[in-house]
């Protein structure tokens, strides 16, 4: 029987850019950080962005880690928490930002801006699809099987024959560039008005 590969030893993987080593760490504590993050924020879908955003961190400032400074999961807790914690902050002054004018408006459709909105609608739909075309084939069928056709994670892997932790990378790794290049693109659209 194999022995577990201890967190420190993940963790040295994770710092010499080992993506099967992220996964394997993602495997082993995605679940009891998702429900310490659902705590905080009490909402699934920012609990899965703020576990999203830990194992980005996780996979991009691991050097930060150092055993002697206690257990890894103490750390991610910490991590977890600062996230989730400014996460509810930035909700919370957006909340503020928007006037009430402004709420009670939205509630009134404007028939005349139909065709405004489709046309905007489809270049943001171009968009999707351009920033697609860079993700590698892998990634790419694995958000077309989530978003598009509507399966789970776990769907995707039991399916396709794939480990759940592999497409739980593929996932985040797509959605990170998708949203680089989204991003780029929107500044690129301000530059231009």
């Amino acid at each position: 029987m194999k022995e577990p590969i201890e967190d420190s030893q993940i963790m040295q993987r994770i710092r010499d850019r080992d993506q099967a080593a992220l996964e394997l760490l993602y495997d082993r504590y995605e679940r009891v950080v998702y429900s310490f993050a659902y705590r905080i924020v009490n909402d699934a879908m920012a609990a899965e962005e703020v576990v999203q955003e830990l194992f980005l961190r996780i996979w991009n400032h691991g050097e930060r880690y150092e055993v002697t400074q206690g257990k890894l999961t103490t750390w991610m807790f910490v991590i977890t928490r600062n996230i989730a914690v400014d996460m509810l902050r930035r909700k919370s002054v957006r909340a503020k930002e928007t006037p009430i004018e402004t709420e009670v408006l939205q509630q009134f459709t404007d028939e005349t801006s139909d065709t405004e909105l489709e046309v905007q609608r489809r270049a943001e739909s171009d968009e999707v699809k351009q920033a697609l075309n860079v993700l590698n084939e892998e990634q790419k069928h694995v958000i077309e099987w989530i978003y598009f056709e509507g399966l789970t994670q776990q769907e995707v892997a039991d399916r396709h024959d794939i480990p759940l932790g592999t497409v739980k990378s593929r996932v985040r790794l797509a959605m990170k560039q998708l949203k680089r290049r989204l991003t780029n693109a929107g500044r690129r659209e301000h530059v231009h008005e």
